[in-house]
């Protein structure tokens, strides 16, 4: 294999621990050897980064085991050329198997040019990234309390989704506090609570109301009511930190949103998972094919077999 590159690094990354390996040397002579083993306290993950700027080092490779990577990536960012190497493509051979061997395999690919890095957006757009994906598992969660609040009334008798097609809008917020507090609802309170936009009667409401509430109704719905209270104020404080982060990205907002189907949300999804420097692919193929919306290639023996998209990214 040809040697592209006079000083480069492989790690081997652990939770406790990283081994580095350094190759160095001039490229038509066989390179020498450096393997150190660091703490991945940042204390360690510092003196790091010292020893590989004392070996001129000037790209380092390590594969994307879980989050392990990612306080060595922190750190090392800006200092060196980084590569994140997929797990699977560069699996050493079997029965050679130790962290130093790792490491070892992971610097002469990378010193032959024979990897091809992960991609890894910026600072911000990672922030942002954490942000959405943590707003979409709230979103399933406040779904999650709503269905339980469904279950529960269906089970006291209460059929107000037979007359609300949304009982966690206006009319239904009220009316169900008022259940929650034992009130007595009668047709003027209910008059008051019901929204005028309502399409459903006063009388099918209130005998939509008519069930057969208990104590133990009450309580399991007040628990579903406040922690479902608490992820929507949770979800309103995402909303506003990943308006903040998308301030230098307005121009790429509107020109998303203005897709049909796209909305603001799924827009910032867009570019929290894909950023939006379109450089970092080489053509809009690799694209779709990074974004799993396109299948892979399967031949043998002259026969193509059906393969499916690998992933898929869900807005």
């Amino acid at each position: 294999m040809e040697a592209m590159i006079e000083r480069c690094a492989g790690l081997d990354v652990h939770q406790e621990t990283v081994v580095a390996c350094v190759l160095f040397g001039p490229l038509d002579k066989k390179p020498k050897t450096s393997i150190e083993t660091f703490s991945t306290t940042t204390t360690g993950l510092l003196a790091l980064s010292d020893w590989l700027s004392t070996l001129q080092v000037s790209d380092v490779v390590m594969e994307s085991t879980g989050v392990y990577w990612k306080p060595i990536w922190n750190i090392l960012e800006g200092s060196f050329h980084l590569v994140l190497a997929n797990a699977r493509h560069v699996k050493n051979v079997p029965g050679r198997k130790t962290d130093v061997k790792d490491a070892e395999w992971l610097a002469k690919l990378l010193r032959c040019g024979l990897i091809e890095s992960n991609f890894v957006p910026p600072e911000d757009i990672r922030d942002l990234r954490d942000l959405t994906r943590y707003r979409k598992k709230l979103i399933h969660h406040r779904t999650s309390e709503q269905n339980r609040i469904h279950k529960i009334l269906q089970d006291a008798n209460i059929k107000l989704t037979s007359v609300l097609s949304d009982i966690f809008g206006v009319s239904g917020r009220r009316i169900l506090e008022a259940i929650l507090n034992g009130e007595k609802i009668e047709t003027d309170g209910l008059r008051k609570m019901v929204d005028g936009r309502t399409k459903a009667s006063i009388t099918d409401i209130a005998n939509a109301i008519n069930g057969r509430i208990r104590r133990h109704h009450r309580d399991m719905l007040r628990y579903h009511w406040e922690h479902m209270g608490y992820l929507e104020q949770t979800i309103e404080e995402l909303e506003k930190q990943i308006d903040q982060l998308l301030s230098p990205y307005r121009k790429e907002v509107e020109l998303l949103d203005g897709i049909p189907g796209v909305n603001k949300a799924a827009a910032a999804t867009f570019i929290a998972e894909m950023g939006v420097d379109m450089s970092v692919f080489k053509s809009a193929k690799h694209l779709a094919s990074w974004a799993g919306v396109s299948p892979g290639n399967y031949e043998s023996a002259g026969k193509k077999k059906r393969v499916k998209p690998h992933k898929e990214i869900k807005l």
